[in-house]
C-alpha cells in the first residue's frame, strides 16, 4: 500500500496504463511539457516521449475529433480537458459523434477514448472553471459517465476506463486532488467499474453521493454520529450507467433518501435517482425523499462559492428534515 493524493493516483494510472499497452496516448492542452495545469500528467512525456503524451492546440473540439480518428485506428486515446467549462466546445464531437458510432455501425466500431474532466467547485476560480456538466453527459446515450471520490478508486477506475472498449467521460473532482489514501496499485480492482460503494453503513437514513461530495458527507456523517444518528452513505462512482440497485437496498434497510451533488438541483442527476427509488421503494419509504445541491444560477464568484456549494450543515439540515416526516 502507498499513500497518495487523488492527483498523484491518476498520474500513477495513467503511467501504469501507458506503460502496459503501447496503444495508450495522452492528448492535451500542456499535458506534455507541464504535466498539465494540475500536474496530472507530470513527468509522462519526459519518459513516454511526444508521441505518446501529445501537447494539442487550444481546441477542445480538435482534440477529441483526431482523438475519435485514432480510436477508429485502433489507438485508446485519453484526452484532458483542461476544465470544465471548457468541454462545451467539444460537446457536438462527443455527443454526435464518439457516443453514437458503435451504435450507428451496429455493434462493429468501438470508440474506446477517455476524456478525463476535472469539474466542479471549491478552489476560487474563476468564470467558467468550476462547473458541474455531469448531466449533459448522463443524459447521452452510448456515453459511461463516472467519477473518483478518492484516491484508490482514482488510480482502479481511471485504468478501467482506458481498458473499456466505451468511450467514458472520467469526472475528476478537481478539490480532491490534494486529499491523501492508500492505494495498492498491485490489487486488482474492487469493484465494476459500474458499481455504487456503501462508503459508510448506518441505519437512521441514506445519504447518496458521488465525487467531491463524498468527504463532504462522510463529515456530515461524523457529525450526525456524535448526535446519535446513524447515516449510511453511498458513493456513486458511476453515473451512467447507475447502479440503482445498490441505492434502493440502502434505501430499503433506511427508509429516509438525501441525495446530494454540487450541480444545480433542478434537473440533476438527484432527479433520475429520487425518481427510481420513488419508484421501486415506494412502500418502504417513510418520507419524500430530498435533494441538496447547487442553486440554480450560473456558478457564482469565488469570493460567494462557499454559500452556493453544499456542506455538512445542508445536508444535516436535509437529514433533520427527512428524520422529522
Amino acid at each position: 500500500m502507498t499513500t497518495m493524493t487523488l492527483g498523484g493516483a491518476l498520474n500513477a494510472g495513467l503511467r501504469r496504463a501507458l506503460e502496459e499497452d503501447p496503444k495508450v496516448v495522452v492528448m492535451g492542452e500542456d499535458v506534455g511539457t507541464l504535466g498539465g495545469v494540475f500536474r496530472i500528467t507530470d513527468t509522462l512525456q519526459k519518459d513516454f516521449g511526444p508521441a505518446r503524451v501529445i501537447d494539442t492546440p487550444l481546441a477542445e473540439s480538435g482534440i477529441v475529433g483526431t482523438a475519435f480518428g485514432l480510436a477508429l485506428r485502433g489507438y485508446r486515446p485519453v484526452c484532458e480537458i483542461q476544465f470544465d467549462g471548457f468541454v462545451y466546445p467539444a460537446f457536438d464531437q462527443i455527443v454526435s459523434q464518439v457516443a453514437k458510432i458503435h451504435y450507428r455501425t451496429r455493434g462493429h466500431v468501438h470508440m474506446p477514448i477517455t476524456i478525463r474532466l476535472p469539474y466542479g467547485g471549491g478552489i476560487g476560480a474563476v468564470e467558467h472553471h468550476s462547473e458541474s456538466p455531469e448531466a449533459y453527459f448522463a443524459h447521452t446515450a452510448g456515453l459511461r459517465v463516472v467519477t473518483p471520490a478518492a484516491p484508490a478508486d482514482a488510480y482502479t477506475m481511471l485504468r478501467q476506463a482506458i481498458a473499456l472498449d466505451d468511450p467514458v467521460l472520467f469526472l475528476e473532482p478537481k478539490r480532491r486532488y490534494w486529499d491523501r489514501g492508500e492505494v495498492d496499485v498491485d490489487a486488482p480492482p474492487e469493484l465494476p467499474l459500474d458499481r455504487a460503494r456503501i462508503a459508510r453503513a448506518g441505519s437512521d437514513a441514506t445519504v447518496v453521493v458521488y465525487g467531491p461530495m463524498l468527504a463532504t458527507a462522510l463529515a456530515a456523517a461524523e457529525i450526525a454520529a456524535g448526535e446519535g444518528t446513524s447515516l449510511e452513505v453511498v458513493d456513486l462512482r458511476s453515473l451512467s450507467p447507475l447502479d440503482v440497485g445498490t441505492v434502493e437496498d440502502s434505501v430499503r434497510r433506511t427508509g429516509r433518501l438525501v441525495i446530494v451533488h454540487e450541480a444545480p438541483v433542478f434537473l440533476g442527476l438527484g432527479a433520475e435517482i429520487a425518481a427510481r427509488v420513488s419508484q421501486h421503494c415506494f412502500y418502504q419509504l417513510e418520507a419524500p425523499v430530498t435533494r441538496v445541491g447547487g442553486f440554480d444560477i450560473p456558478y457564482p464568484p469565488a469570493r460567494l462559492e462557499k454559500y452556493h456549494l453544499p456542506d455538512a450543515d445542508r445536508i444535516l439540515a436535509a437529514v433533520d428534515e427527512v428524520l422529522a416526516s
